[in-house]
């Protein structure tokens, strides 16, 4: 499965529907988590399919639950499952985790529309029960799209991520070998006698990171100059991502197209304090 992620362009009035719909959604999460919890204490077990069912229940108490598309409402089950899975998995392993929390306003950032209630009509991405969206395809998405997810970074930011279905198409054959040696001075070094070099780009980001930083902090929390000062922090935080994605995926795909092995050093790192 492919990923083909672009940003969004929503208008005001789509874009406070859109926070509508993930509002319903952040609520319904808390909800079905509050009835397993509920369960628990009561020394009941609720299964998915449990959640699911109350879903419907859900729409009669909450009437506003039916202006979202009811695969996304499906969806938000799913993800609260997935969440319980993981933390399941984490306790396999050792791990020291705690109960799920629940989502509080602005933190929850998805909705999952699941192999239908979307079309993508030359540069608009239809969603059912939302509308029409303005979207910059910057790229040929080849195969068939299996779902849509509808992102809001803290910046503010949408983006569109497309689940693709395709069969992968082997590369010639180029019969090189090469090593590849992770490094503090150089970003690596490969047997080739190539030196990569650290991106300049990035203490240069960190250094603004520092000063919006440090800008927030002195904005009294919950007023407009805040809300201005950690919306250009979280721009700066996205920018660095943006940055770093951009530099590891051009990287990689150098030496998949030029490479047939590639040899990483695998490193075992001891910390020793005092």
């Amino acid at each position: 499965m492919l990923s083909y992620k672009f940003r969004l362009y929503p208008s005001k009035h789509i874009q406070e529907r859109l926070g509508e719909h993930l509002e319903f959604c952040r609520r319904l999460y808390n909800r079905l988590l509050e009835e397993l919890d509920k369960a628990r204490e009561e020394g009941r077990r609720l299964t998915k399919y449990d959640t699911q069912a109350l879903i419907l229940k859900l729409k009669e108490e909450k009437p506003e639950l039916n202006n979202v598309y009811s695969k996304v409402l499906q969806m938000v089950n799913y993800q609260l499952w997935s969440n319980i899975k993981a933390l399941a998995k984490l306790k396999e392993n050792g791990k020291k985790v705690g109960k799920l929390r629940y989502k509080g306003k602005g933190w929850f950032k998805t909705m999952n529309y699941n192999q239908s209630g979307f079309k993508l009509e030359g540069d608009k991405l239809i969603l059912s029960k939302i509308g029409a969206i303005k979207i910059k395809l910057h790229r040929k998405i080849e195969g068939e799209m299996k779902g849509v997810i509808i992102k809001r970074e803290r910046s503010g930011k949408w983006y569109a991520i497309f689940q693709v279905e395709d069969e992968p198409k082997p590369l010639p054959k180029s019969g090189k070998v090469v090593g590849v040696d992770l490094g503090v001075k150089h970003f690596l070094t490969d047997s080739d006698g190539r030196q990569i070099e650290n991106p300049k780009y990035y203490e240069k980001t960190l250094e603004r990171i520092r000063i919006l930083q440090r800008n927030l902090s002195r904005k009294q929390k919950g007023s407009k100059n805040w809300e201005k000062a950690r919306i250009k922090l979280a721009k700066a935080y996205e920018k660095l991502v943006n940055q770093r994605d951009d530099f590891l995926h051009k990287l990689s795909r150098f030496y998949v197209d030029n490479y047939d092995l590639i040899v990483v050093e695998n490193l075992l790192i001891w910390l020793e304090t005092t």
